[in-house]
């Protein structure tokens, strides 16, 4: 009896966890169509459209830059040093070119923004939602979803590509940067090898990626700011949420679309 008695209750723990995962899920996608739907709809706030692309954008310049710069200089150190083993050192500049634009770049790029403006987006709303500015909004004939949520979505969706763009480059320079000055491969060479392997296909794929992983940190940092519950509390709970929802996601993400884009 004791047995069957711990066996239900562990099921139970579960179907209440699968149960509140398939909830927050319907959830997430209901305000995620419910932005896309406000976000071609007029009213549009272009000044606030302009105010969230600076900040999702341009001011995230420095810390993707910095992660893709450092990212591309050790990735060229791990491949000259496994391609040593087999002679194969000239591999470096065309497999650096490769993950960074394919891969490292898109996804620590969506994983970096998701940490800085993931969690600012939930903040932000979830402070305005604890001190009733939301509501404030809607006495004023303000539709929140549209004048707080769409431009975000809409922001992080265009900045992330350009974002992406600046890393794969910067990420590729990295590499180059380590190649050519600690490893000495030919500047030439190294060029060459990496325009003559990297394609059209690689790169759109990045953009791509950058395009989904935006639109995902700034549904679920919105999401999670502006259903965020009364107090300090909520808000931490809310920001930590975003952050950790945003990247779990950008992973999965990721997964499926470079299934899409090279499976064979």
């Amino acid at each position: 009896m004791v047995i069957l008695t711990a066996a239900t209750g562990f099921l139970a723990a579960i179907g209440r966890a699968a149960i509140a995962l398939c909830a927050a899920t319907g959830a997430l996608v209901i305000f995620a169509a419910q932005a896309v739907a406000h976000a071609f709809a007029p009213p549009l706030y272009p000044g606030e459209l302009a105010r969230q692309l600076i900040r999702i954008g341009y001011f995230s310049l420095p810390v993707v830059g910095l992660t893709a710069l450092f990212t591309g200089g050790a990735l060229a150190l791990q491949i000259y040093a496994g391609g040593s083993r087999f002679n194969a050192e000239a591999v470096v500049p065309s497999i650096v070119a490769i993950g960074v634009v394919r891969e490292l770049g898109p996804v620590l790029c969506g994983l970096m923004v998701a940490g800085r403006v993931g969690a600012s987006i939930a903040a932000e709303l979830g402070s305005m939602r604890v001190t009733e500015q939301i509501d404030a909004l809607v006495t004023l004939s303000t539709n929140p979803m549209k004048f707080l949520v769409a431009p975000r979505v809409v922001a992080g969706t265009l900045a992330l590509p350009l974002l992406t763009a600046v890393s794969d480059i910067i990420g590729v320079m990295g590499g180059y940067l380590v190649g050519t000055g600690r490893l000495g491969i030919s500047p030439g060479n190294y060029i060459q090898n990496t325009i003559n392997y990297l394609t059209t296909g690689d790169i759109v794929s990045s953009l791509v990626k950058g395009a989904v992983f935006g639109f995902i940190i700034a549904v679920v940092g919105c999401h999670q700011g502006y259903n965020s519950r009364r107090g300090a509390q909520g808000v931490a709970q809310a920001t930590r949420n975003a952050v950790v929802a945003a990247s779990i996601l950008i992973l999965a993400a990721n997964y499926l679309l470079t299934e899409v884009f090279f499976s064979t």
